[in-house]
């Protein structure tokens, strides 16, 4: 049985790689999955398209979350792309999925990238989950994707990491604040993923990264998407604060 019928989520990010994989996951899991993107529209009506014709239930969402606008401009078309398919609002689970990532060492970070990169992964999630906030009931799931960066040292991420970091911090804090009303809030923190770029058809690129997982290869996002669906379910309903490394045992040293 699906374990997440009538249930509905909004995955941002969720046009490609694991932001796909997730909402592909929630959906055969029976939930009603807002398919949210910034700016392609096809990739977003390819994964809704795919949904529904395995029997799912999916719709697309756009904004742009780095303007100060792009929360606003999510939330009233998800508000109303919920209210015509189920006649209300309600949101059960929120992926905070989305963001931008990039290579910067230490001193070739600019104050152009540094307010960019905190501003789409770290403060859009905290201003989506507030906003979001009206809409979850009680019982409801939020799941921030992270990364294994934020426990492994790589300079050139430094910027990327910190942004993480700093949302790892969201779930930690809303896990205690939102305890009362057992909406739980966890982390997934993914290692090298295939996220479906270029760089990952090259075999020496792929060989080198495949050498930091313990099972000597990169991830496939249904792996990270299963783990999101667990904590999704009601079998994770004990489960609040976390980090879940998804690393492929990229963490134990």
């Amino acid at each position: 049985m699906p374990k997440l019928t009538d249930r509905t989520a909004l995955v941002t990010g969720a046009s490609r790689g694991i932001g796909r994989a997730i909402a592909e996951r929630l959906a055969r899991e029976g939930a009603l999955v807002a398919v949210h993107y910034a700016t392609s529209a096809e990739a977003a009506e390819q994964v809704v398209a795919g949904i529904r014709a395995e029997g799912g239930r999916a719709f697309a969402v756009q904004a742009e979350l780095g303007p100060a606008e792009g929360v606003d401009t999510l939330f009233a078309s998800l508000e109303a792309q919920l209210k015509e398919h189920t006649g209300d609002t309600r949101l059960d689970i929120l992926v905070n999925n989305a963001g931008i990532m990039g290579t910067a060492l230490p001193g070739e970070i600019t104050d152009e990238w540094f307010d960019r990169m905190m501003t789409v992964n770290a403060k859009a999630p905290l201003f989506v989950t507030q906003r979001a906030l009206g809409l979850i009931p009680d019982h409801g799931r939020i799941i921030n994707i992270s990364s294994g960066l934020t426990r492994f040292a790589a300079p050139e991420q430094v910027t990327y990491a910190m942004t993480k970091g700093a949302l790892e911090q969201v779930t930690l804090h809303l896990a205690r604040h939102l305890g009362q009303r057992r909406i739980t809030v966890n982390t997934v923190a993914p290692g090298s993923t295939d996220n479906g770029s270029e760089v990952f058809q090259n075999p020496e690129i792929r060989a080198v990264m495949s050498q930091f997982s313990t099972f000597g290869d990169v991830a496939e996002p249904a792996a990270i998407a299963d783990v999101v669906a667990f904590l999704a379910s009601e079998d994770a309903r004990w489960i609040t604060g976390a980090f879940v490394d998804t690393s492929g045992g990229t963490l134990l040293g």
